[in-house]
């Protein structure tokens, strides 16, 4: 396995970025397209740009392995959809670009709000109607543009169980749509205490859909069981790297809460021994921390 980051928790220019990571001996990246020196914010993309970019870290031996699109694809506000799903739309058509074919959100929920609250409606067949026919739209776009659209499943989103997972997948059975495996995402206040029993299940069911793997952690919240952000030095930081978790379920940094690491990566690397694992929920000052544990569980575990 090679262990990467996401680029977007180095705030700096592209040539700045590149080094730090590289500095501290990732050899990928899961990149955000958020550079203080190239402006590839909406409608800004180019090829060229694109180029750039994906030279740069492959420059500094950190090859671009999947990027950041994350975004509530089922905003219920129509103009808000429409905007985020062309912004989404647009990192799928220069994925070709950037020495990647894999493009990765969330599934959305319908709250107004946040992207990660439950809303009631996520559970209805209406729901679940209006949020498959985007996925197969996706799919299809980023099969056209030689992309794959990976979901990211999290039990608030419309898409959170692995029945749920397996379910979207027979209904989009596409080419052009691949999964990304966080386990973490599936964890709730019921199954938390089945922590072995409940990776098992993730892996037993999926398996054969992930193309890309992350690194976060979960536990039980403490007191506070609203939504979880964390300040990561970056006043222009996406949501996505903010995000801490909500209600009883906290997510931090790998290495700071419950999940069997050792079972993770036995499970995984049977099937995909050289899948990148990517880093994530954590601010920069604990890399170094971070790294050292993954790389310490891949040792331990043959990795």
């Amino acid at each position: 396995m090679s262990t990467g980051i996401f680029s977007g928790y180095f705030p700096y220019d592209l040539k700045k970025t590149c080094e730090v990571i590289q500095g501290h001996g990732f050899t990928t990246v899961q990149l955000d397209l958020h550079f203080k020196d190239i402006d590839v914010s909406d409608g800004q993309m180019t090829p060229d740009k694109c180029r750039t970019i994906r030279d740069s870290f492959r420059d500094h031996n950190l090859p671009v392995c999947c990027i950041s699109g994350y975004t509530n694809i089922v905003h219920p506000d129509a103009g808000t959809r429409k905007e985020r799903l062309a912004r989404l739309k647009e990192l799928i058509a220069h994925a070709q670009y950037l020495g990647t074919p894999y493009v990765i959100s969330e599934t959305g929920t319908f709250d107004t709000e946040s992207d990660w609250v439950h809303h009631p409606k996520n559970k209805t067949e209406e729901g679940w109607d209006d949020c498959r026919e985007v996925i197969r739209e996706l799919s299809q776009y980023a099969y056209d543009h030689g992309a794959v659209f990976l979901l990211e499943t999290y039990v608030n989103n419309v898409v959170g169980s692995v029945e749920e997972t397996l379910r979207m997948f027979a209904e989009v059975d596409h080419p052009g749509l691949g999964l990304l495996m966080d386990p973490t995402n599936y964890f709730e206040a019921h199954n938390i205490d089945d922590m072995d029993k409940t990776l098992n299940h993730v892996f037993d069911a999926l398996s054969d859909k992930i193309k890309i793997a992350h690194a976060k952690d979960v536990k039980r919240s403490g007191d506070d069981k609203g939504e979880k952000h964390s300040d990561i030095g970056d006043d222009s930081a996406a949501e996505s790297h903010t995000f801490r978790g909500v209600g009883e379920i906290e997510l931090p940094a790998p290495g700071l809460g419950e999940l069997n690491y050792d079972l993770y990566f036995q499970r995984l690397t049977k099937k995909h021994p050289n899948i990148p694992m990517i880093i994530e929920h954590l601010d920069e000052a604990d890399v170094p921390r971070a790294k050292k544990f993954i790389d310490g569980k891949m040792r331990a575990n043959g990795c």
